[in-house]
């Protein structure tokens, strides 16, 4: 793959924390995270995303991870880890975990770079690291989460489900969070044709993200036809370049039981995206994807 020789001092720190086996949108972004030369990738920590689908959830995303490092021939290169396996079951809960322990560690290192910590599922592993070590919210710590409803009224949304007491405690902090809600993560749609065309030929992991993209979607009718939104990607794509959408700052809000927004504006400002660039987050996997593979 082409080298861009970007110096370390430039590189931004990346932890990323995903459900991986929860559905297929999450094997894009960890992809385009890992061939991003910018980022210097810290850890993969595998989370969990409820017990409806599995009661061993985040083992089924450690082995997820596995898989793809596998196919992409890159194992060892890349620290994996566990998340917490389940979600807490109230605000003074620790659901304690490798993954969390380690968002600690790097985030209280001597090093001037920017961390961002991304979450493609539940915010379970952030909320106990803080609670682990307060002192990481006021570190040079970006909180990148992907998940819940549309503003201002919110309501269910899947991340959020997985663990709403986590949400709540990480919205309550001081960590600097920024926010890409339901109805932004869902700009990023990709059809079949696109993908066999643009990601199938790209090595065994190219035949794999679009073979298990198709069958996920056929296994019940109410999965899209002919195309897939890849959610999770945003993640990446606001690593890369933050003004890639819109933003505004707005008072944290928290979470009740039906998980719409309670506006209190008594939490600090946080950054909620209102779009995003799909055209330059998808155009930069599928250039970086066909450069590896090549």
């Amino acid at each position: 793959m082409i080298k861009f020789n970007i110096p370390d001092e430039k590189k931004v720190r990346v932890i990323l924390d995903t459900d991986a086996k929860n559905e297929v949108d999450d094997q894009f972004a960890i992809v385009q995270a890992l061939l991003s030369e910018s980022m210097d990738l810290k850890a993969l920590v595998a989370a969990h995303f409820g017990t409806g689908k599995s009661e061993h959830s985040m083992k089924d995303s450690y082995d997820e991870i596995q898989k793809l490092l596998d196919l992409m021939h890159m194992n060892g290169q890349v620290n994996v880890v566990c998340g917490g396996e389940r979600a807490m079951s109230s605000e003074d809960d620790l659901v304690e975990s490798e993954g969390a322990r380690f968002i600690v560690e790097e985030a209280m290192k001597d090093d001037d770079r920017p961390l961002y910590v991304a979450f493609l599922g539940p915010l379970t592993d952030m909320a106990a690291a803080l609670k682990m070590e307060p002192r990481i919210a006021k570190k040079n710590l970006t909180v990148i989460w992907i998940g819940g409803r549309d503003w201002p009224i919110g309501g269910w949304e899947y991340n959020l489900s997985n663990d709403v007491a986590a949400a709540n405690y990480v919205f309550k902090s001081d960590v600097q969070l920024w926010q890409v809600p339901r109805n932004v993560y869902r700009m990023m749609p990709v059809s079949f044709a696109e993908m066999y065309d643009k990601v199938y030929p790209c090595g065994e992991v190219g035949k794999y993200l679009v073979e298990n993209v198709i069958a996920f979607n056929n296994e019940d009718k109410a999965r899209p036809i002919e195309y897939r939104c890849l959610g999770d990607s945003p993640a990446v794509g606001i690593i890369m370049f933050n003004d890639c959408g819109e933003w505004d700052y707005k008072p944290a809000p928290s979470f009740d039981e039906k998980m719409n927004y309670i506006h209190e504006g008594k939490y600090r400002p946080i950054k909620v995206y209102k779009n995003i660039d799909n055209r330059f987050i998808l155009e930069d996997f599928f250039a970086k994807l066909r450069l590896f593979t090549s």
